[in-house]
């Protein structure tokens, strides 16, 4: 039986109905990709108010990666719900915060010894994160990335990239964030074609990709030395795949050339796995398959498989150099959330759901890059694992990025029974975050609606 059933003409009677409630009883900031209200959802299939089952292809924003509903999560979370729900880790201590921070440390071995700080959401653990490197080193600079998105908070917001919407309005921001390019080969000042689809510009076996590596990292170099003056950086932050920014991979030899600065300098080297976590790019962090270890890690989205949850995991000695007291909240690592974290490390001990995961990637991306030698309006395919995306361009020689183009595939697909979302810095790009359980029919059930909504485009 197909996964897509609708009832009625999208959006149905009840979703518009509460919609116009909505207009009048919330506030407007809060975007949505969808005019849809759920009623259910299980697996991969989100069943609406007005009965319609669609294909969620976002998995929440890249935080459902092992469905929804995940039957190992909610026993997990029924059990701990049946015992407490609250008394605050800076009040009453409890075993689900202790066991979560020993999982999460044991999954950087090469940074060991490791601690945990643990948090709400990933702008939270974001800011926790600047908070450490800036105690262990005794310095105030960091330095991020273009495309780069850590999160909505005042610090979390200086550091990222795009201004509107995040960032319109909200001004002045914390002092001393400094941006550097990234690694965006496709449009990488003069050069031409799809450099950064290569197979090489992940693994960095492309003598092309590991050129303009390079020229890439010497443009870092000098900028840190030029503005800032590398003793006064406190940390450098990077997403290994830029994910709001337009899933577009960091070549490896990108970030261990970054490795080598930072230990050259003191300085603390910060990956946001946020998005990239927990399967997301078919290993478990993506820093274990690009070879490169960061001191700190932060983590959120997928960590507790929809509890919010997030943490902050990295070397000992610069976690420690925070004092008692210096970090914390009163609903930081709930044990709600920390119950659902466990039971999801459990899921992803078994080898057989990162396989899958895998699986997923490499159906995904050669369906993908099909696309793009049959469409005109995608200019890159790209992505690491399953963490795929194709670029919209109304020129393909110019690169023109096409945001309505990108908007009418949006529209088309969640119509025809499939949520999908758009990213990037210009608005263009359509991002696949499929559920990591998601099975092939239902991979290809949707890609075929998502197809069709290509060809719309005429």
């Amino acid at each position: 039986m197909a996964s897509i059933q609708l009832q009625t003409a999208i959006p149905g009677p009840r979703s518009r109905e509460l919609f116009a409630t909505r207009e009048q009883q919330v506030a407007p900031g809060p975007f949505h990709t969808t005019p849809l209200v759920a009623a259910h959802a299980e697996g991969a299939v989100i069943t609406d108010v007005d009965g319609n089952r669609f294909l969620d292809f976002t998995s929440g924003i890249g935080v459902t990666n092992l469905g929804h509903r995940d039957p190992a999560v909610m026993v997990a979370v029924a059990k701990q719900a049946e015992q407490f729900v609250h008394t605050s880790i800076n009040v009453v201590a409890y075993a689900g915060y202790i066991q979560v921070a020993e999982r999460l440390n044991a999954l950087l071995p090469e940074a060991a010894p490791c601690k945990t700080f643990l948090a709400n959401s990933g702008a939270e653990a974001v800011e926790n994160a600047v908070k450490f490197a800036r105690a262990a080193t005794g310095r105030q600079a960091v330095i991020a990335f273009e495309h780069g998105y850590h999160g909505r908070t005042y610090m979390a917001m200086a550091l990222t990239a795009k201004a509107h919407p995040y960032k319109s309005g909200f001004a002045p921001f914390p002092a001393e964030v400094y941006r550097a390019a990234y690694p965006d080969f496709y449009r990488w000042p003069g050069v031409a074609g799809e450099v950064g689809s290569c197979p090489g510009a992940s693994d960095g076996t492309c003598q092309l990709s590991r050129c303009l590596c390079r020229e890439a990292f010497a443009a870092f170099a000098e900028m840190a030395r030029a503005q800032i003056g590398e003793a006064n950086v406190a940390a450098v932050i990077i997403e290994p795949v830029a994910g709001e920014g337009g899933f577009i991979p960091a070549p490896a030899p990108f970030l261990r050339m970054l490795r080598e600065w930072c230990d050259e300098h003191g300085v603390v080297l910060i990956f946001d796995e946020v998005q990239t976590g927990f399967g997301r790019t078919g290993s478990l962090l993506a820093c274990q398959q690009l070879g490169v270890t960061p001191d700190l890690v932060v983590m959120a989205k997928g960590l507790a498989n929809g509890l919010p949850l997030s943490a902050v995991t990295g070397r000992a000695a610069v976690i420690d150099a925070v004092g008692l007291g210096g970090v914390g909240g009163t609903y930081c690592g709930n044990p709600l959330a920390c119950a659902a974290a466990l039971a999801v490390l459990d899921r992803f001990d078994d080898p057989s759901v990162l396989a899958h995961a895998q699986q997923l990637g490499k159906r995904l991306k050669q369906r993908l890059e099909a696309w793009a030698e049959r469409f005109p309006v995608i200019g890159q395919a790209r992505g690491l694992g399953p963490m795929r995306a194709i670029e919209l361009v109304s020129d393909r020689e110019s690169k023109t990025p096409d945001k309505a183009a990108a908007q009418a595939v949006v529209r088309y697909a969640y119509e025809h029974g499939v949520i999908l979302m758009a990213c990037g810095t210009h608005g263009n790009v359509l991002r696949f975050l499929v559920p990591l359980t998601l099975d092939f029919e239902q991979l290809d059930e949707g890609l075929a609606v998502i197809e069709n909504g290509l060809k719309s485009l005429g």
